[in-house]
């Protein structure tokens, strides 16, 4: 795969679409300077996160994988005044991390942070209502996907959207030989998403600065 091409296709798209941000480069600069591995969506990726947050007129987002924050602000500056984005990230570095990044962004008041296991956060979330959720993001460990799958729809509305990232991990889903935990638990993911009967969805393969790849879009049936 030609590695370059798809740099540049990633940047001609982004100079046409995505305006400069200096906050955004900001928190990607201090991702960096902090070591955190470079696995954010793209510019790209949060204008697409930015523009279905829109599209389905969320008020409510939940977020499995927080990082340094960066797809966080995107969808936060999709959301109404009163809105509300909850961010479940495990690693205590990450958290502290993103809830710097999201001050900076002046969110503060939309943006929560959780920090711990989603595993044990999203019953949680769940106990304190269920349909609650118009989006969920989920950018997290692969090998836990189908169960975060499972919660999601638990807390998504009816015509509420699912988006998940990393849907094809570099064109390896469609290796049978690869059985690297992430890879595996992303064809699970695949395969549960495309069989569930509560759920309409697709994946839309990417080529970009992140090599190929591609992110599921699925939308809750009424």
């Amino acid at each position: 795969m030609n590695e370059e091409l798809f740099h540049a296709v990633d940047q001609y798209i982004q100079d046409l679409f995505v305006p400069a941000d200096p906050i955004l480069e900001e928190i990607r600069q201090n991702a960096r300077s902090a070591g955190l591995p470079a696995i954010s969506v793209t510019a790209n990726q949060g204008m697409l996160l930015y523009m279905l947050a829109r599209l389905c007129r969320a008020r409510r987002i939940l977020e499995v994988g927080t990082l340094a924050g960066y797809s966080t602000i995107w969808m936060a500056r999709a959301l109404p005044h009163d809105g509300q984005l909850v961010s479940i990230e495990h690693h205590q570095l990450h958290a502290q991390i993103a809830r710097a990044n999201i001050a900076r962004a002046g969110l503060s008041h939309i943006i929560e942070v959780r920090e711990g296991s989603a595993l044990e956060i999203l019953p949680q979330i769940a106990e304190e209502g269920a349909s609650s959720f118009d989006m969920v993001f989920l950018d997290a460990d692969k090998p836990a996907m189908t169960d975060y799958l499972h919660w999601s729809l638990q807390l998504l509305r009816p015509g509420g959207l699912l988006v998940a990232d990393n849907a094809i991990m570099k064109g390896n889903v469609v290796d049978a030989e690869n059985t690297d935990a992430a890879v595996e638990g992303m064809r699970r993911f695949n395969e549960a998403l495309a069989a569930h009967e509560q759920i309409t969805s697709t994946i839309l393969p990417m080529v970009g600065l992140k090599g190929y790849d591609g992110i599921a879009i699925g939308m809750v049936r009424d």
